[in-house]
C-alpha cells in the first residue's frame, strides 16, 4: 500500500516523507527501546530505512551533467535533515533508561535490570548485552558525569534532545562497511 504511495508522481515528497516518519519509523521503532542490535540488525535497518528514502525522493535532476542519477547513501541523510533509524533506536534505549532510573528501587523493572541470573555467559566472545549498549551510548551523548544527569529528567531530557539536534549518535563509516549505510563521515 505504501509503496503505491511513494512511488505516485501526483504526490509531494515532504507528504512522502511525513507519511514515512509517522508510519514507518513509529512501527518499525515499536518497543526498539528494549532491542540489542548486532551489526547485521543496523546494516539491515539501514539498507531498508535508505531503500525507502530512495522511493521517496526519486531521482535527482544534475544541471552540470544535464542528466538524471539517484542520491548515493552519502547524500540521502543530509538531503532529509533527520537522524537514522539507528539513532532513534540508541536514544529511545537512553530515554528509557533514564525511566528506568528515576523509577523506585521497589519496582519490578529495575530489580530485572540489575538482577543477576547466576548463570556462566558461554564460551567464546560474549554477546553485546542490553546495559553495554545503554553504557555505551551515555558515554558517548553525556561525556562524564551522564549517569548523574539521568536522575534529574529535566537535564536528561535536554541532554537527550541535543544529541537528537546534533546527530551525536550517528556511527562514523567504516571503511570495510559493507553497506555504506553511514553518510558524510570517512
Amino acid at each position: 500500500m505504501l509503496q503505491i504511495f511513494f512511488f505516485n508522481k501526483n504526490r509531494s515528497k515532504k507528504l512522502k516523507l511525513r507519511l514515512k516518519n509517522t508510519i514507518t519509523d513509529k512501527t518499525l521503532t515499536s518497543a526498539s527501546e528494549t532491542w540489542t542490535l548486532t551489526k547485521r540488525d543496523r546494516m539491515q535497518l539501514n539498507i531498508f530505512e535508505r531503500k525507502v528514502y530512495r522511493r521517496i525522493l526519486g531521482p535527482v535532476f544534475d544541471n552540470e551533467k544535464e542528466n538524471c542519477s539517484i542520491l548515493t547513501n552519502k547524500e540521502i541523510y543530509p538531503s532529509v535533515k533527520k537522524p537514522t533509524i539507528i539513532e532513534t533506536i540508541r536514544l529511545n534505549k537512553l530515554r528509557w533508561f533514564g525511566h528506568v532510573q528515576r523509577m523506585e528501587e521497589n519496582r519490578i523493572l529495575e530489580r530485572i535490570l540489575y538482577m543477576n541470573l547466576g548463570t556462566t555467559r558461554l564460551r567464546g566472545r560474549p554477546r553485546n548485552r542490553w546495559q553495554d549498549e545503554v553504557i555505551e551510548d551515555g558515554r558517548i551523548v553525556g561525556r562524564e558525569g551522564w549517569q548523574e544527569k539521568v536522575h534529574n529528567r529535566g537535564e536528561w531530557k535536554k541532554l537527550l534532545r541535543t544529541a537528537w539536534s546534533h546527530h551525536i549518535l550517528h556511527m562514523p563509516m567504516e571503511r570495510n562497511c559493507c553497506c555504506c549505510c553511514c553518510y558524510g563521515h570517512a
